[in-house]
């Protein structure tokens, strides 16, 4: 049976920041991969509509999935406009259930706005929906009888709202990947001047290789890591499921404290 792993982000370019390290590692251990931002990148231009900025958005979003095989998923909302509410949740659970994955990777619970709470929220109740044969999605799908695991990355910039610091349960050895990651990131080239006026990234892919690093010195292991917490298993694997730790292994995957 083909092993799948999907990452769920909020925004273009949020998969690159926090997931796709890992992501990368998982497809070199065989998993299928597959990508969708839930929110188009509308708002992300201090220069264009949001109709063309969607648009130029969604093509370097493919671009960056072609150039390491991942399929791509089509964006379902405008940015902004992820609200925890039945309709989005209908289209997500129908994307979840066609991709049928063994791991998926979402938002951590808290981050610094709300499209990223939403995101990994209706990706959990996608995921605790996705063999609940009297749930119906939208499109139609038939449910899907698989477990999964879900996973949520680090806040972005490793913190909460409040700035206090987050830190991971267990770690993702990415540096023989960050180059790839780094790769894909720069696919998301009209994101340059955007990041540099609205949040002060000078460089973004600069800005992802330091927090990419700050991980890895949380790691007390890696110097560029990935950090996930598990979500609980009730409805959606085996209590002591781990797949990250079975697919890559004790040299590649750090818990905290160990």
């Amino acid at each position: 049976m083909t092993r799948r792993a999907f990452a769920i982000g909020a925004h273009p370019d949020d998969i690159e920041f926090l997931m796709a390290g890992t992501l990368l590692r998982l497809r070199d251990a065989g998993f299928e991969i597959h990508c969708i931002n839930v929110a188009n990148g509308s708002c992300g231009s201090v220069e264009h509509d949001a109709e063309t900025t969607a648009r130029t958005r969604r093509a370097e979003s493919v671009a960056a999935c072609e150039l390491v095989g991942a399929t791509y998923h089509e964006s379902l909302c405008p940015d902004l406009e992820i609200l925890y509410a039945l309709p989005l949740l209908r289209r997500l659970a129908a994307v979840v259930r066609q991709v049928s994955p063994d791991v998926m990777l979402v938002h951590a619970p808290v981050d610094y706005m709300e499209d990223h709470v939403n995101a990994g929220r209706l990706a959990v109740t996608a995921a605790f929906g996705r063999g609940m044969r009297n749930f119906a999605t939208e499109p139609a799908e038939a449910p899907v009888d698989r477990e999964v695991v879900v996973y949520h990355a680090q806040p972005y910039g490793n913190r909460d709202p409040l700035g206090r610091a987050v830190e991971a349960d267990l770690y993702v050895d990415v540096g023989e990947v960050l180059d790839d990651k780094a790769a894909m990131l720069a696919c998301h080239r009209s994101q340059k001047e955007w990041l540099d006026r609205s949040q002060g990234l000078d460089s973004y892919i600069d800005t992802m290789r330091e927090m990419t690093r700050e991980v890895g010195r949380m790691s007390r292991r890696f110097e560029y890591a990935e950090g996930w917490r598990r979500h609980s298993h009730f409805g959606l694997c085996a209590p002591d499921a781990d797949p990250l730790q079975r697919a890559l292994g004790d040299a590649s995957v750090a818990r905290a404290g160990a």
